[in-house]
């Protein structure tokens, strides 16, 4: 559902769905700007039960989600709400895991582990950012080794996805940006993976034309609701082009760079990305999905530069515009520490499904050209 303050459906709707007693998944941030209280006390307007967990915690672990499963078992709820980031809806889900089918996250990383039948679930996102919304995936860090484990199920994706802009208003800057920049990346790299199909593609090139016209403005004027709004659909189509296509290297060198240094995720995969799209480049087949994704966009009217080229510098441009850096130096990342940073992006599940074959040296190549961006 996509409109503004169809938030206020969520009740309704989650009535429709069977609820009597939800578990609202959300942070504290999110609670001190309203929205988890409007949304709750919309649910209990429509007669159901609330039980609320605020603990969400960017990039979440399996710690976070073993306290969000307690209180959903503490308070035997029928019903799961995703409200805030990408972190609230993948502990919302992986909650939803650990409390239908027992066990441990680890028990569901890859696809379609889960044998029991899951609790419906409603994902509300707050930033148009990860289009977790629209993704059977919960994407959650091993407390011990903060491994990111990607688990998927069918059974794990939401009944109804509700894309409301001016849950998005609340944003700060920085967030806005780089939440922006992880969604715009999202659309580059679901068009190119080895798994690309006719509707992710659709998907990532219909993403990438409406953020790609949106983002500069959302940051310029960020009441702008329209804008906002677009964001938003954006960040939800390159979502869905996830489910049926995955992510690549950009993500892969990203994941380290969080772990060890705390990078922000969209900043990370932003900086790599750039250079990510020109080392796929270099083979011709994918320099082609390059050409045929930007065309029609102002990417690739640039002079007869190539179409990658142009993507790649537009990307760069990108960060420029919200004021991120691109140089890796800027994070405190250590050159002496390239190797463990580059084996630890090799064994990324998102590398294999990169289009280029890419190996840790490879991603010390691509760490290396961040160094001097």
């Amino acid at each position: 559902m996509f409109g503004n303050g169809c938030v206020a459906q969520t009740g309704e709707l989650a009535r429709e769905l069977g609820a009597t007693k939800a578990l609202l998944v959300t942070d504290s941030g999110i609670v001190a700007a309203g929205h988890a209280g409007r949304v709750r006390e919309n649910l209990e307007a429509a007669g159901i039960g609330v039980s609320v967990f605020d603990r969400s915690k960017e990039n979440p672990t399996t710690a976070c989600v073993d306290e969000c499963v307690a209180v959903a078992k503490t308070d035997a709820i029928d019903f799961i709400i995703g409200l805030g980031g990408g972190s609230s809806m993948d502990t919302a889900k992986g909650c939803n895991f650990i409390f239908t089918n027992g066990g441990a996250m680890k028990n569901y990383w890859g696809i379609g582990k889960a044998s029991q039948p899951m609790l419906p679930s409603i994902m509300i996102p707050t930033t148009a950012g990860t289009g977790s919304e629209c993704q059977s995936f919960a994407l959650i860090a091993d407390n011990a080794t903060h491994q990111k484990m990607a688990c998927g199920d069918p059974k794990a994706m939401a009944k109804v996805a509700i894309l409301d802009p001016e849950l998005t208003l609340s944003q700060p800057p920085r967030v806005t940006a780089c939440t922006g920049i992880d969604a715009i990346a999202h659309a580059v790299e679901t068009a190119v993976t080895r798994k690309r199909n006719e509707t992710s593609l659709k998907y990532s090139r219909a993403a990438f034309q409406i953020m790609l016209e949106s983002f500069s403005r959302v940051l310029e004027s960020p009441d702008d609701l329209h804008a906002r709004g677009q964001m938003l659909l954006g960040a939800a189509y390159a979502g869905t082009a996830i489910e049926h296509s995955m992510l690549g290297a950009a993500h892969s060198a990203a994941n380290p760079l969080t772990a060890h240094y705390n990078v922000v995720h969209g900043q990370a995969v932003g900086m790599m990305l750039p250079h990510v799209v020109r080392f796929n480049a270099a083979a011709a087949a994918i320099a082609e999905a390059y050409t045929e994704f930007v065309e029609g966009t102002s990417v690739a009217a640039t002079n007869g530069t190539p179409a990658p080229e142009s993507l790649a510098r537009s990307l760069e441009t990108i960060l420029d515009i919200a004021h991120l850096p691109r140089d890796l130096t800027a994070f405190g990342v250590d050159a002496a520490r390239l190797d463990l940073l580059s084996e630890e992006a090799a064994g990324q599940w998102t590398a294999s499904f990169n289009p280029r074959d890419i190996t840790a040296g490879d991603f010390k190549g691509l760490y290396q050209k961040a160094f001097a961006s």
